[in-house]
């Protein structure tokens, strides 16, 4: 039986290649995609998404715009990374796919309560805003999602200060509660995510498939490597998002332990950072968990399969 995912995402490079491979992968049901404030500005982000719909034909899946801003702070945007657009680099259709007249976060509480407990799971790969705002907006949500799998945070550093992560850091008081909460949640972190590294064999490997949502996988890799190498120095980018998307379809993609996690909201050198406590085995009531090692040549067949999979939708 197919695993049912709500993807909560801010599109951005990495988070149009977590949708793909959302889409094109039997193991997944895609019941909803939510956006949220992030890599650009929610207007920005939201058509993004719609755009990535129309590329790689998804269909019949709400699409709904969400919070436009942090809870406490002011927005920031990753257009170092990401570029003007938020997805800079290829061109982009014109969406044919309507918003939902419902906000992001009263889409995601109506899909977790219409569906059976324990049967739908949570993967944001962006700022938390939509995900804190919904579980406090209807608490019984943290008992029905089957669990939790962001991309975010890292235990041993960050990447947006030394400390902190992008997606934490931008709303290190929505991360809190989400983190807090006792449902089960897995952070695919950086520690994880920077093995995820796009080398030209896996380039390759896409551009093979030779269609037209893998010329574009191909055309945001090429963008983001360039932007890598200049912001951070990477010879070959890290592509984070799917790593979450991968967890769900494939927990052997990657090894995973639980952990005491928390994120640091009063830190003058350290707001934003994600504190995993490895000192001892973690409690029995301990619900956070920590992604730790990816099998690299797995975790890039999902995406390859992904994309022939879904072919030349038209």
């Amino acid at each position: 039986m197919a695993k049912k995912i709500i993807l909560d995402c801010d599109p951005g490079h990495d988070d149009a290649i977590a949708l793909i491979l959302a889409h094109g992968n039997p193991e997944i049901e895609l019941l909803a995609v939510t956006t949220v404030h992030g890599n650009q500005t929610i207007e920005k982000v939201t058509r993004n998404a719609l755009a990535v719909a129309r590329i790689a034909g998804i269909t019949g899946v709400p699409f709904a715009a969400g919070a436009s801003r942090p809870l406490v702070r002011t927005a920031e945007v990753a257009d170092s990374i990401h570029g003007e657009s938020g997805l800079d680099g290829p061109v982009l259709p014109s969406p044919l796919t309507e918003v939902d007249p419902r906000h992001a976060v009263d889409l995601i509480i109506d899909t977790i309560m219409e569906n059976p407990p324990a049967t739908v799971t949570l993967v944001p790969t962006g700022a938390l805003t939509n995900i804190a705002l919904a579980v406090r907006k209807e608490p019984r949500i943290a008992e029905r999602v089957k669990e939790v799998v962001l991309m975010g945070g890292g235990y041993h550093g960050g990447n947006w200060s030394a400390a902190a992560e992008f997606n934490i850091v931008i709303d290190p008081e929505a991360a809190h509660i989400v983190f807090n909460e006792k449902w089960k949640l897995t952070m695919v972190g950086l520690d994880l995510t920077h093995q995820a590294l796009a080398t030209p064999d896996v380039v390759a490997a896409i551009a093979a498939v030779g269609t037209g949502p893998s010329r574009f996988v191909v055309e945001l890799l090429e963008f983001f490597a360039e932007s890598y190498r200049t912001a951070q120095g990477f010879e070959h980018p890290p592509v984070h998002d799917p790593c979450a998307v991968a967890l769900v379809i494939d927990p052997t993609v990657m090894t995973v332990a639980r952990v005491p996690l928390n994120v640091e909201l009063t830190g003058t050198l350290t707001l934003g950072m994600t504190v995993a406590d490895f000192r001892a085995e973690a409690p029995a009531d301990c619900t956070t968990h920590a992604a730790l090692a990816l099998d690299h040549a797995k975790f890039w067949s999902l995406i390859v399969d992904a994309l022939e999979r879904i072919g030349d939708p038209g």
